[in-house]
């Protein structure tokens, strides 16, 4: 059976109760980039809690502005984890290079964004993720149709507003879905 492709670039993936991957379980992830050559997203709800803003900077070399907040850091996804992303809103373009993901969704993944941040001068509403989730061609689309995810369209409040443990729930009632009726087991006719 073939599917006609699909385009999941600023959508969100929910995983599935019963997700094979460990790194995956609960998780919502946003949909950075997508096509025929594969996919590239954020975890959105993953912080990670042995790194923190503070001390990214102190690694990097960057002295923070006085009384700026502390920026949660997040898991972004098992791939390249010495790697940082900032997915923020549209209000933020690095002269360095912003992918646009859609009109309000922006990610950046130069040193210069982290600069802006450590200035506060970066954008309004943003996430810190190190790392990301990757697919090879026709993976991500195997994964869907082996019942590993659900879609829907993202919301600023589940990718930055809620805190991370309601963010998987919130995904799901996107959807009218309550996480205690999913099944995990895909039907077939």
């Amino acid at each position: 059976m073939s599917f006609d492709p699909i385009d999941l670039t600023g959508k969100l993936l929910i995983a599935m109760p019963d997700m094979a991957d460990p790194r995956f379980a609960q998780t919502v992830v946003y949909m950075c980039a997508h096509s025929d050559d594969g996919g590239m997203g954020l975890i959105v709800n993953k912080p990670q809690m042995e790194v923190r803003f503070s001390e990214l900077l102190d690694q990097l070399g960057i002295e923070p502005a006085k009384g700026l907040r502390d920026i949660r850091v997040h898991f972004g996804g098992p791939v390249d984890h010495a790697r940082g992303f900032v997915l923020h809103t549209a209000d933020y373009r690095s002269e360095m290079g912003t992918l646009q993901v859609d009109d309000n969704i922006g990610m950046t993944a130069t040193m210069d964004v982290i600069e802006d941040l450590a200035r506060g001068v970066g954008p309004d509403t943003s996430i810190l993720a190190l790392g990301y989730a990757g697919w090879g061609p026709g993976q991500l689309e195997d994964e869907i149709a082996q019942n590993g995810w659900l879609i829907c369209d993202p919301s600023e409040d589940i990718l930055f507003g809620r805190a991370n443990e309601h963010k998987w729930k919130a995904a799901l009632g996107v959807l009218g879905i309550d996480p205690i009726l999913l099944s995990s087991t895909a039907g077939r006719a």
